[in-house]
């Protein structure tokens, strides 16, 4: 089978970046999402960062517009009965995911795979949650999904070969260079940088040193381009409490526990730069740290 249709579940950041990159890479897309709020602010967000790609003479004004006419948008699960491949990027919580699995697999074509974005939770247990293991594969794309070149890709327990290679040739068209990772909690990237970001929260919560600090030591002391906390906010606290706590739940280890400050500020709705306070507060033009 080539994939020519691509679906997306969730037209949030992850979403709409999936889209950007299928759409490009001259992919037909159909992006659902129950609220359409949030496909208009997709389809915004895309128009906005292929311009700015456009001007950096990445791509032409007429390509911009041949991928935007790709992009289909629908409020109903029904309406990716036709795509070769249905990539879920819905919030990052378990139970969630899989009532997406079971409601979207009878809707599918039966050569249809379906893969997920998530960044940590089972792929195993996901794909349990339809009627197509062995078509099932997690598919981690970073984020922000346009600039960054990394997929992870994750074989299920039943996931077949024809799958992998699919979806490992689909990355590649889409421009990314693959990772392969075993099936364990969080997977590569975040089994490394999460536990990374939530000591630095621990050194934030038990002062030695400020929000400030702490950040302009990693950047210059480690040559990362953004700190951690200022990374923490621009992944979403939520986010990265979610990891943590899979990480935690399966790994049984208490080098993983969440700290105690990264749960208070997700409890407060301080999700970081996307609900406008964090570790940072984005109210005014500049970024001002919170502690």
């Amino acid at each position: 089978m080539t994939i020519e249709k691509v679906g997306i579940i969730g037209a949030g950041q992850m979403g709409n970046g999936i889209a950007h990159v299928s759409a490009l890479a001259k992919l037909d897309v159909k992006m659902v999402d129950t609220n359409p709020a949030q496909l208009n602010k997709a389809l915004e967000t895309i128009r906005g960062n292929m311009n700015r790609q456009v001007k950096r003479g990445m791509f032409s004004q007429a390509e911009e517009d041949a991928a935007i006419n790709r992009i289909k948008v629908s409020q109903n699960l029904a309406d990716l009965k036709d795509c070769d491949i249905v990539i879920e990027a819905a919030t990052e919580k378990e139970e969630v995911k899989k009532e997406i699995m079971r409601a979207v697999s009878p809707l599918l074509k039966p050569e249809a795979l379906i893969a997920s974005n998530t960044s940590s939770i089972s792929i195993t247990r996901l794909a349990a949650a339809t009627d197509r293991p062995q078509k099932f594969i997690g598919m981690h794309f970073m984020n922000p999904v346009p600039l960054m070149k990394l997929v992870e890709l994750i074989r299920g327990l039943a996931t077949d070969d024809d799958t992998f290679n699919q979806v490992r040739e689909l990355a590649e068209k889409l421009g990314k260079t693959t990772a392969t990772s075993e099936d364990f909690p969080a997977f590569i990237v975040n089994r490394i940088l999460l536990p990374m970001i939530n000591e630095a929260v621990y050194t934030l919560y038990e002062g030695v040193g400020n929000v400030e600090a702490i950040d302009t030591a990693m950047r210059l002391g480690a040559n990362h381009p953004m700190g951690p906390l200022e990374l923490a906010d621009f992944i979403g606290l939520d986010v990265c409490l979610a990891v943590m706590q899979v990480l935690y739940e399966g790994l049984a280890d208490s080098k993983y526990r969440p700290c105690p400050l990264l749960v208070k500020y997700v409890e407060a709705g301080w999700y970081g730069k996307k609900a406008g306070r964090g570790f940072y507060d984005y109210s005014g033009e500049t970024p001002i740290p919170t502690r």
